[in-house]
Order: structure tokens, then sequence, then C-alpha cells
């Protein structure tokens, strides 16, 4: 054979080999999958880390890590490690939260976005449009219903059709003897949480017996208010005969609670005063914070920290090594994120060695498993509902004890 001719042989029979050895390796090129290599998964995360009100979610981005962590002192995920690529600060603000959306998926290229934790979520549309797998506090529409978008404890803000998450009003109901003749009054921020979130607890606690005779989303987004009054008179105005109220239910950050909470100790409030944030030992550390803080029953959509189990304790180690060896203060921040991360793992590792975005959702249209630190969990279901599960603490004497144990609640229809 001529030697022109032997070369293109040679090369031919070459490009069948490379074409078959790819094949069998399950075919797909390192290339061809968006943040897969042979030996990686490149995931990001958006976060609130710095905000106009000084509240902070940054220890999401560490719980996340601690996560990703272990998974890859395990072996990763089906023979790949995680490259964590650290979490975008979208400063609260909509427009850069959309913009660190777009750089993960242009820039770097990620293959999915886990955690996602702020009280906006503008770049929902773009990463679901982009089929990007991403997960984080379903406490926002957006994660209720888009195909590649999930909650770590499923959808908390249902769409009509879906179903209500009844923790809350039913572990008040308990801490209060019982909710028949009991009112209750609802506070949030004046943004699209506080909204989605007066406008589902008002149906929830009505639904579990409570009299709702204040609910709204009033309190200025980006200001916190340097008087309260306008806010407590109402409130204290508005039970049964104009009268108090049983319960306060605040929809809103730690700095917010703090002048709310304290206003309401010095009006002489002293019904049940209830939140879903703070639970974060670190805001022990000033007296004034504690006291606007003590008595106050946080719902909480974990198991809490003062559990033993062994999940919990495989989670305190996992952060305790993420921070460097050292015992931080835990927070639910944290929690977000190592969960965020867990539920990306648990469905990254059911679509199997051949990870594409197809795979992935094809393994989460039929996932689910149980006993987590959020309890049972199943999708799709979780981007319909919630998983229904939580507890409440109490801050007493300067530490938090068990108010109302981790159990899982009948959901009711949203309407």
């Amino acid at each position: 054979m001529p030697r022109p001719l032997r070369v293109i042989a040679a090369s031919f029979a070459l490009l069948l080999v490379t074409a078959c050895n790819s094949a069998s390796a399950g075919g797909n090129t390192p290339s061809s999958v968006r943040g897969v290599t042979a030996d990686t998964i490149k995931v990001g995360g958006i976060v609130s880390m710095t905000t106009a009100s000084g509240y902070s979610k940054k220890d999401t981005d560490l719980g996340a890590r601690a996560r990703y962590d272990r998974a890859n002192a395990e072996g990763g995920i089906n023979g790949r490690k995680i490259d964590y690529r650290g979490a975008e600060d979208d400063g609260q603000d909509p427009a850069r939260n959309l913009a660190a959306a777009r750089k993960l998926v242009q820039q770097d290229k990620v293959f999915a976005v886990s955690p996602m934790s702020s009280v906006t979520f503008a770049g929902a549309d773009f990463l679901d449009a982009q089929k990007v797998p991403t997960v984080g506090w379903g406490t926002l529409p957006s994660f209720c219903g888009p195909a590649h978008l999930y909650g770590f404890n499923g959808c908390l803000v249902p769409t009509p059709g879906g179903t209500l998450n009844q923790t809350w009003p039913e572990g008040l109901a308990s801490v209060l003897g019982g909710s028949r003749g009991k009112s209750v009054a609802l506070i949030a921020g004046d943004n699209d949480a506080g909204k989605f979130g007066i406008r589902t607890f008002t149906q929830g606690f009505k639904a579990a017996g409570f009299q709702v005779g204040y609910a709204k989303a009033v309190v200025p987004a980006t200001s916190m208010p340097s008087d309260w009054s306008a806010y407590t008179k109402e409130i204290l105005r508005s039970g049964p005969g104009g009268g108090a109220p049983d319960a306060v239910i605040s929809v809103m950050q730690t700095p917010y609670n703090i002048g709310l909470f304290t206003a309401l100790k010095r009006s002489g409030y002293k019904g049940v005063i209830s939140d879903p944030t703070d639970y974060d030992p670190g805001l022990l550390a000033k007296d004034a914070t504690k006291q606007a803080l003590d008595g106050v029953h946080v719902l909480l959509q974990f198991q809490p920290f003062e559990s033993d189990g062994p999940a919990m304790r495989r989670f305190k180690e996992d952060i305790r090594k993420a921070a460097g060896g050292k015992d931080v203060p835990l927070n639910m921040h944290m929690m977000t994120g190592y969960m965020s991360a867990d539920l990306f793992l648990s469905v990254a590792a059911k679509a199997g060695r051949d990870l594409t975005v197809e795979s992935f959702q094809k393994a989460a249209s039929g996932f689910s498993d149980t006993g987590t630190l959020v309890g049972d969990r199943a999708l799709p279901k979780g981007q319909k509902e919630s998983f229904g599960c939580g507890a409440l603490v109490r801050l007493k004497n300067g530490r938090y004890e068990v108010a109302v144990p981790f159990r899982c609640y009948p959901p009711i229809p949203f309407g």
C-alpha cells in the first residue's frame, strides 16, 4: 500500500477506536455536557451575603461547602468530584441575582446552581430556560413548578392546586393549648417573599382554626423603620374586641424582627411572638438582641440542632471540618446550604455515571428518600408542595430549647 494511503487508513482506524472508546465510556465526551468532565462536576451558588439592612445568609455557602467536601472525601458522585465554585453574592438585589445566574452559566459553565438562597430570584427564568438544575430554599414561587428548580424542603409557596405546610399553625396551636378562639397577627416586608408569605400563612392559620385579624406585607423592604409604633398600634388592636392578638407572626429578617419585637415588648405585649429566621446562637452575643428575641418561638423546617441523631451528628462534624476544625455556632443558613447540596448530590448520584441534564431530570422525576434532616423527600412532589415537616424552638434565658418536636404534618390544599 502506498505510504499516503497507509497514513489515511491508520488515521481512520484511530478514529474508529476513539469513537468506540467514547461510546463504551458512556456516550458523552467531557465537553458535551456543560460543567461535567471525566472526573468533575462544576457547581456554583447564589446567596445574599450582604444586604442593606446588614442581614446576611453567608453561612449558606459554608453549609454547602461542608456537604460537598464530605461527598468528595467519600469518592465523589459516581467517580466525579464536586468542583464547588462558591456562592455569588446577589446583595438581595434582583438585578444582581440575574447577573449572578448569568455569570455562573455563561462564564463559569456550571452544571448546577446549589445553593440558591435569597428573597429575590430574578434569575429563575434564565436558569430554567438554560436547563440548569437549581436547588435552594423554596420560599419563593419560582421553586414551585419550573422543571429545573427544586426546593431542598419542597415548594413552600405553592400555586393554586398545590398544598400548604401546616407546621407553623399546628405548632403554635400546641404552644397556645389549641387554636379555638385564638387570634394571630401576621406582618411581613413589602417584597415578593413577604406578599406570598402573608397570602399562604393567612390561609394556613385560618385552616388551623385561628382568627387572623391582621395580615399585611407593609414594612419597607429596603429601609428598616426607625419607629415601629405605627405597626405595633395596629397589631395590638387587631385581636377580638380591639384587643391584642394571642400571637404575633413575623415573616421578616432578623434586623426587622429585633426592632418589631422590642417595640412590642415595650408596649406591654405578653402574647406569643414567632418568626421563621431567628435560630442563630450568634445572635445572642449582644444583650439587646438577646432580650429582643427572648421567648420568641422560631419555626424550623429541619431537625433542631439540639437533636442528637446520626444525621445531625454527621452534619455538625461536616460543618466543623469545613470551618477549619473549629466549633463554630450553628445557624439555619448553614443547614439551608447543606441540605440544598445534599438534595443535588442525592439526585445526581441516582442519575448515574452518564450525567446529563436529561439524566438528572429523569432521576429527579422518581426520586425519594426517608429520614433526612428535613424529613421524607420526594420529587417531583416537592415542586408542588413542601415535604411538610418542621419544629418550633424557643429562646429562653439565652438558650434555645425545643418547644414543639420535629414532626411531619398533613398538608392542606392551597387555593
